[in-house]
């Protein structure tokens, strides 16, 4: 098959790119954005409160689905390297997957009525397919990056506008659910399906707008059929041996289980030590993190671009840090502190989403000049695997630290159950301490991280003088 773009004006270099084109890419990740959200903050709640799950289980229905992830967002991630077709090697994938992605998605909202094995399975079940097509759609998304542009802080303009949309997507998912709750005056399990279906149809129409407004400028002729010819598990290999990805494994990684922890935890904090009984406060909180993290990511792009990736993520994760830290020792009545708090974490919320996905494209030229093949795919795999294996460890540390630590579930004969002591110190360990600690583990890698501007601009000047004398033998 012809995979060669048709012929048409003179693009330019692969450098700096048009507005409309950032703004296409950026769209992109709306979706996903709302649909993680929605799950990472709703779920547990959802599954504990609404469906009746006991909390272990509960935790474990989304670990269980990253089980399966293991094994398929590496897969899905080779696949779109090897994918051939008149609109490259991405796109098929967010063409074909968007509206399974929003149906499926609409499904893991729905109470069935099954005991509780049977509730459990059948949302292990959905949760599987869900995750299938997501990593279908999203994977090869993030993998577009370093087929729009090479330049070093284009691409990092270029993550400002993905995660314009992706924060944003966050924050619409939070208007959507406050509306929700609040106006429509219909049981839970009916306000989280109209939720779940609004959510989905924002969700899968900006996938195509991203198709359209970015396909003339994506590289639709890279090697392909040269990463084929290498064993899956050698490619892992290749992966896990290029030590500046590892260094980014490790910083995402830390980012973003803190974040998620922070996350899955802040309904049970508010609601249980804040004493604030209301959906509408702990989802103010998590509105206002975002709103901030929003606001702030082009003012870090900038500062980026002065001081480097890694000053950059230093900046943001000591306000991060504090503000962390500081929630351990809130205490019922003090509002004003706790949004304050947030603000905080809100600056450093955003370097987690900036910094860490503009240093892979780098990665991958660093492995490109090293075995003269380009595995994006592989690459982004991973970091959308531990993207959501962090939202699961969250969730699932959280299911199972509730159900050690004696919470009382709420129940139709007790709606506003009084916790044990032991239940409200795990809440706060959890919220304070504990991503605290991984946040630091997060400071330290970046501090290691051994790929400057100056190593990047000299890892691109090798591989034009490659593709220059390969030029010149064909010739």
């Amino acid at each position: 098959m012809n995979n060669s773009v048709p012929a048409e004006p003179p693009l330019p270099e692969r450098g700096r790119l048009p507005f409309t084109v950032k703004l296409a890419y950026g769209a992109g990740d709306l979706g996903a954005a709302i649909t993680a959200n929605v799950t990472a903050i709703y779920a547990l709640v959802f599954f504990t409160n609404v469906a009746g799950l006991n909390p272990g289980l509960a935790g474990s229905v989304l670990l269980l689905g990253k089980i399966w992830d293991a094994v398929n967002d590496p897969i899905v991630g080779v696949l779109s390297d090897r994918t051939q077709s008149r609109w490259g090697r991405r796109y098929p994938w967010m063409i074909f997957g968007a509206i399974p992605f929003g149906l499926v998605f609409v499904l893991q909202w729905i109470v069935p009525q099954f005991d509780q094995w049977g509730l459990f399975w059948y949302y292990v079940l959905i949760g599987v397919l869900f995750n299938t097509f997501y990593t279908a759609v999203n994977l090869p998304y993030t993998a577009l990056t370093p087929e729009l542009t090479q330049d070093y802080d284009e691409r990092t303009s270029l993550n400002s506008f993905r995660f314009t949309f992706s924060i944003g997507g966050s924050i619409l998912s939070l208007i959507l659910a406050l509306g929700t709750f609040s106006l429509l005056k219909v049981p839970p399990a009916q306000q989280y399906l109209t939720l779940a279906i609004v959510a989905a149809i924002i969700s899968v129409l900006p996938l195509y707008w991203c198709f359209f407004g970015t396909r003339r400028y994506a590289v639709l002729d890279s090697k392909s059929d040269d990463t084929a010819s290498i064993p899956y598990f050698e490619q892992v290999r290749i992966a896990f041996t290029n030590g500046p990805f590892l260094f980014v494994v490790g910083i995402y990684l830390c980012s973003w289980l803190a974040l998620q922890n922070t996350v899955a935890v802040i309904p049970y904090f508010v609601k249980e030590w804040m004493q604030l009984r209301q959906d509408q406060w702990f989802t103010a909180v998590i509105a206002m993190v975002q709103v901030v993290a929003l606001a702030t990511l082009f003012v870090w792009s900038l500062v980026s671009a002065r001081v480097g990736k890694k000053g950059t993520y230093f900046m943001g994760m000591g306000l991060w840090i504090l503000a962390q830290a500081g929630l351990f020792f809130l205490q019922p009545g003090q509002i004003s502190l706790m949004f304050l708090l947030a603000v905080m974490a809100g600056f450093g919320v955003s370097t987690a989403y900036l910094v860490p996905w503009s240093m892979i494209p780098d990665v991958i030229e660093l492995d490109e000049l090293k075995t003269g093949q380009r595995r994006e795919g592989i690459f982004y795999g991973y970091m959308v695997l531990l993207q959501k294996i962090g939202l699961a460890i969250g969730l699932f540390l959280v299911g199972q630290a509730l159900q050690w630590s004696g919470f009382i579930k709420p129940t139709a004969e007790l709606p506003v159950p009084v916790q044990p002591d032991s239940a409200l110190l795990a809440i706060r360990l959890m919220i304070g301490p504990i991503p605290t600690v991984i946040l630091l583990g997060g400071l330290i890698l970046a501090y290691f991280y051994p790929l400057s501007r100056e190593v990047h601009a000299e890892i691109l000047l090798q591989l034009q003088a490659r593709k220059e004398a390969e030029r010149g033998g064909a010739e």
